[in-house]
C-alpha cells in the first residue's frame, strides 16, 4: 500500500514526465482502463456464475428424468399369515378361604346408569365473538 508521501511522489514524477497539458488526458484513460477491467471481471464472475446454476439445472433435471425412467418398487406380495394363538398367562395363587366375606357394592350398576340416565344434559351457547 502506498502513502501519502509515495503518492506525491508519483504525482510529481508523472507531470515532470508528461507535462500539464497532457497529464489529465493520460489520467482519463486510465481510469477508463480501471472501469473497463471491472466491468470486464464483473462479467465473468456472472458468467461463471450462470454457468454453474445451469450445471446444477441440469443435474437436477438428469435426476430427475432418472427417477421418471425407474421401474416404481411393487409392493411386496400379501402372503397368508397363520394365526397366532396366544395362551392365557397362568396365575399360582393361593386358594381363598370360604369364610372371608366378600365385598358388595353399595348400588348395583343397573341403579347408577339410570341415576345418570334421569339427568338432563347441559347445553352451553358460545360466548359472543367480538
Amino acid at each position: 500500500m502506498l502513502s501519502i508521501p509515495d503518492v506525491a511522489i508519483l504525482g510529481g514524477l508523472a507531470l515532470l514526465l508528461f507535462g500539464p497539458e497532457r497529464l489529465p488526458k493520460i489520467a482519463r484513460d486510465a481510469g477508463r482502463v480501471m472501469r473497463d477491467l471491472q466491468n470486464t471481471s464483473q462479467a465473468f464472475v456472472r458468467e461463471l456464475e450462470r454457468a454453474a446454476d445451469t450445471a446444477e439445472e441440469e443435474a437436477r433435471l438428469a435426476e430427475l428424468r432418472k427417477a421418471e425412467e425407474s421401474p416404481v418398487a411393487q409392493p411386496a406380495a400379501v402372503t397368508e399369515l397363520e394365526p397366532v394363538v396366544e395362551s392365557e398367562p397362568v396365575v399360582e395363587s393361593e386358594p381363598v378361604a370360604e369364610s372371608e366375606p366378600v365385598a358388595h357394592p353399595q348400588q348395583p350398576a343397573e341403579s347408577v346408569t339410570q341415576e345418570h340416565a334421569a339427568e338432563p344434559e347441559l347445553q352451553y351457547e358460545r360466548p359472543p365473538v367480538f
